[in-house]
């Protein structure tokens, strides 16, 4: 019996507020479960010194955690003075996602700075980033080209990810907090709309697992992307 009485292979109840950071060119409030992550897209007139002059834009991404987002209250990485390595990777993770589906060279010389800040975490806050990030930079890709600051639209593909892993013998779809720490496989997968594979980040806590496991893994997880595709088409349309 999960936490919450969902089935194995049932999401958590997911919710996109679009427009919830008024100022920025795009932005989402998305809800997963009680999972909660403020999303934003801003446009810079600018590209890192790698690629000047080569007519390809970038995207790249901030993270952060509000002290109590959790159940204890971590300290500020600006008090501490550096950014941890888990902020770094996931940073990092959600930039190249949403890499994957753009042309750059469509984009022109600008950057889109992604901020994903996370109110409330309970399981799955990565993967909620990249959903919701998704949703803002459509937002401020629509923005740019109604303004003209692009041309054409660069975005080729839809883009979600979801959690999976193996808690207490069985395979489960979109983990919340005690089933992420309980888990005896941990995994994270991120995938287009047309359920290309962009990251698997997969791990076994305890025994190694079998390749006939992954898959049924990675089966579940595109499924779940696949669903939450259909819930970023619904908003995004509206």
């Amino acid at each position: 019996m999960r936490p919450d009485g969902r089935k194995n292979d049932e999401l958590r109840p997911i919710k996109i507020t679009t427009g919830f950071i008024k100022p920025a060119e795009g932005s989402a409030l998305i809800e997963v479960g009680d999972t909660r992550v403020v999303c934003t897209a801003t446009i810079e007139e600018f590209v890192p010194a790698f690629l000047k002059d080569t007519g390809q834009g970038w995207i790249t991404a901030e993270y952060s955690m509000l002290p109590r987002a959790t159940h204890q209250r971590k300290v500020r990485e600006s008090k501490i003075g550096s950014i941890g390595g888990r902020t770094h990777e996931i940073q990092r993770l959600i930039g190249r996602s949403l890499r994957s589906v753009i042309d750059m060279r469509a984009l022109g010389e600008k950057t889109i700075v992604i901020d994903c800040d996370v109110l409330v975490a309970d399981g799955g806050t990565r993967t909620a980033s990249i959903t919701g990030a998704y949703v803002c930079l459509v937002q401020a890709l629509r923005f740019a080209g109604k303004t003209g600051i692009i041309k054409g639209f660069p975005i080729t593909d839809y883009l979600a990810a979801v959690s999976v892993g193996i808690v207490y013998g069985e395979i489960r779809l979109d983990l919340c907090y005690k089933e992420d720490s309980a888990a005896d496989v941990d995994m994270n997968v991120v995938a287009t709309g047309t359920g290309r594979l962009v990251e698997v980040q997969g791990t076994a806590e305890g025994s190694p697992f079998s390749r006939e496991t992954l898959d049924a893994l990675l089966d579940m997880a595109i499924k779940g992307t696949e669903r939450i595709v259909e819930i970023q088409q619904a908003v995004l349309e509206t």
